[in-house]
């Protein structure tokens, strides 16, 4: 199935590592030309050897300064067709303990830099009359995840914000879509998994066996497979899709 992505240009967030690696290696094995943004351009580098369509850039969504660099740059060269919003994680913790300050600089970094990254690069999609705008959430944005308070809540003004722009841009040929990931492989699952085996006193190997029960499909899923929805919503096969929160957790969430 040809998506029609060889040519598009792609800014794809939080790539060094994880899923925004996945992502990126996805778009750009369809053609896409993608740059790829994180903290650590290195190691998008040392992942992107070789790949003359990936372009490592340095970007922190917790510094104002190096988002509004990246995006002046990009729109110097005519802007994106594609942008993927995928954010880390922030430290797990329960809601009662979260306080104001920490709530306000993960705000800061997980959504509000993204909605003005999105904001300032979607003239030129409009001018174009294509565009597609995908942002990585979580699937505690359906099914509260324990002990990751912040996240839940954060991702959650994500989707809202997802929802209200894309009734807003749908006439300009722009689709904007979520995508919530369950249990997926990553170094972040690990880190997850290994705070949980800490604070409960076990073995990360049980917490790991325990979470997996939890998960219809009986494992982790791979950060490839998440990758694929991406890569199919950011392409012109997807053009109809729009407003959506799609899972990939393996039937984790038991909501309807």
């Amino acid at each position: 199935m040809d998506l029609g992505l060889d040519g598009k240009r792609a800014l794809v967030l939080g790539a060094s590592r994880g899923l925004g690696m996945a992502i990126a290696q996805s778009l750009a094995a369809e053609g896409a030309t993608v740059f790829a943004a994180a903290r650590s351009r290195d190691k998008i580098a040392e992942w992107a050897n070789g790949m003359d369509n990936v372009h490592p850039l340095t970007l922190d969504l917790s510094d104002l300064a190096t988002v509004d660099a990246v995006v002046n740059d990009l729109l110097a060269k005519g802007g994106v067709d594609i942008i993927v919003n995928n954010s880390g994680g922030p430290p797990p913790g329960t809601a009662q303990d979260a306080e104001r300050g920490t709530w306000l600089a993960q705000f800061e970094a997980m959504a509000a830099n993204i909605f003005h990254l999105t904001t300032q690069l979607l003239p030129p999609m409009k001018a174009r009359g294509w565009g597609r705008v995908i942002s990585v959430t979580s699937s505690g944005v359906e099914q509260p995840i324990p002990n990751l308070a912040l996240s839940n809540g954060i991702r959650a003004a994500v989707v809202g914000w997802s929802k209200t722009l894309a009734n807003e841009v749908a006439a300009d040929g722009i689709t904007v879509n979520v995508v919530m990931p369950g249990r997926i492989h990553t170094q972040r699952v690990d880190e997850l998994d290994a705070a949980a085996a800490k604070r409960t006193q076990t073995d990360v190997a049980d917490v790991a066996s325990k979470s997996r029960a939890t998960i219809p499909a009986g494992r982790y899923g791979r950060p490839e497979e998440f990758a694929d929805v991406v890569t199919f919503l950011a392409s012109e096969r997807a053009s109809y899709v729009t407003g959506s929160r799609i899972r990939v957790d393996g039937g984790s969430v038991k909501s309807i």
